[in-house]
């Protein structure tokens, strides 16, 4: 069952996630350093001020990386410990942090693979408009220009932001996550067509600035319909609905359309009416950028069935479905049936980002700890995935979420996704069996997911 060559094992982190350091050597604040002194917003008042302390232990977690096999790390950088206003003045000690966590991966033959925006919104820009503004824009574009000049030489794969539909949903429409804001539809979509801007000019800015030949690619959330069936009628209404705008949020088509084939899909349009954005010339241009590779995190999906007049309609899950600690279903056809389609539409090459769960997880008694979920689970998923290469899917790799347990962001600390054990109160690592056993998948290509 080997997955092809060249296929890139890695595991994913977020700064915010995972640094700390929150306030240390000119970094400056984040709307998520704000969000998590609003009471009642994060469980347990947690914050990331000093999260898994990796800004200072990043050589025992390289070394950890290391220890499993890793063949790549996907980690994002925190816009305001680079450019502590999120313009302007560059602080030269946050580039050095990344500076020397590149040169440590390398060392270690750890592919780096760096995503320019997970969520880390400068304070100071936000009070200037934050994402509504349409310099943002420019903003984002600079900030990706500064870090490609001193990061290119080592760093070849390049994301430009982690699924939108995420802090643009949760955190524009809904408040449930950085910077907690309600607004109406019109704001939202503003700021969904600034985010799509920023990332067009932020792939120019890689192109551009890189001193190496870049791979770049954006990384929106995988939202994914299932067939109840695999009859052909079935598979088609799944297909329909995987690319539906059902939900003005919770969609593929309306981040991924522009991106890649250069417009916004007429259903959403006519959906959103009066709401929608005005569009400038040229904005549809800077948003349509070549991209090498279509990044998805993928945990889940829903299942749908033939509906009437050719459409389709959904299928209520089973009572008492497998759920995670997320209360996600653990359902690993997404990551067939996912790849499949999102490879169909956009003909690109499919890197999974993320993909796994929560889990309950602590010491054991013999000091170790033993999550089989989180074996099987990517067992299956796995399966899933390689079933959908074997059928026609180019695929270039995949990232486990997470390489330790992290800041679950309105959750806190109360999820653990990690394939590494993290004990917050003494910053102690312990690889759990999932990572061992993520050891012996990456040494043997995969083939060990048939035993």
């Amino acid at each position: 069952m080997a997955f092809p060559e060249n296929f890139a094992w890695g595991a994913a982190t977020a700064s915010y996630q995972i640094e700390g350091g929150a306030y240390e050597n000119g970094k400056g604040r984040s709307v998520w350093d704000a969000f998590c002194r609003w009471p009642g917003k994060v469980y347990a008042g947690d914050t990331g001020d000093v999260a898994c302390d990796h800004y200072h232990r990043y050589r025992e977690d390289v070394q950890l990386m290391a220890e499993i096999g890793l063949q790549a790390y996907r980690f994002s950088i925190s816009w305001p410990r680079v450019i502590p206003e999120g313009v302007g003045l560059v602080n030269e000690a946050g580039l050095d942090f990344y500076d020397r966590l590149v040169d440590a991966l390398l060392e270690n033959h750890i592919t780096p693979w760096v995503t320019l925006f997970h969520w880390d919104y400068p304070e100071s820009l936000y009070h200037q408009g934050g994402w509504m503004n349409r310099d943002s824009v420019c903003w984002f574009a600079d900030y990706a220009a500064v870090v490609v000049e001193r990061l290119s030489d080592r760093v070849t794969h390049w994301i430009t932001q982690n699924e939108p539909q995420v802090f643009i949903g949760l955190g524009h429409a809904l408040g449930i996550h950085a910077p907690g804001l309600r607004l109406p539809d019109a704001d939202v979509l503003l700021i969904t067509h600034h985010v799509l801007m920023a990332h067009g000019m932020a792939v120019t800015a890689i192109r551009d600035n890189a001193k190496s030949e870049p791979l770049v690619g954006a990384a929106p959330v995988g939202i994914i319909k299932m067939p109840v069936d695999e009859s052909d009628e079935n598979v088609e209404a799944a297909r329909l609905a995987t690319f539906s705008m059902e939900d003005k949020l919770w969609n593929n088509v309306w981040y991924a359309d522009p991106m890649i084939l250069g417009h916004y899909p007429e259903e959403g349009v006519k959906m959103f009416g009066a709401d929608m954005p005005e569009l400038h010339d040229g904005d549809m241009e800077i948003i349509h950028q070549p991209l090498d590779f279509y990044a998805t995190n993928i945990y889940h999906g829903d299942t749908v069935r033939a509906g009437q007049d050719g459409g389709w309609e959904p299928v209520a899950p089973q009572t008492g479905p497998p759920l995670t600690m997320m209360n996600w279903r653990v359902e690993p056809e997404a990551l067939y049936w996912g790849p499949r389609f999102l490879y169909e539409r956009y003909q690109l090459p499919i890197v999974v980002t993320e993909n796994g769960l929560a889990n309950t997880d602590w010491i054991h008694l013999d000091g170790k700890v033993h999550d089989p979920q989180r074996i099987d689970f990517t067992t299956r998923y796995l399966r899933a995935y390689k079933r959908a290469i074997d059928e026609g899917v180019e695929a270039m790799g995949y990232f486990h979420w997470s390489l330790m347990d992290n800041f679950e962001w309105a959750e806190g600390y109360s999820r653990r996704f990690g394939l590494t054990y993290v004990d917050y109160q003494t910053q102690e690592r312990v690889l759990k069996d999932s990572a061992y056993w993520y050891s012996e998948v990456i040494e043997s290509n995969g083939a060990s997911l048939d035993a």
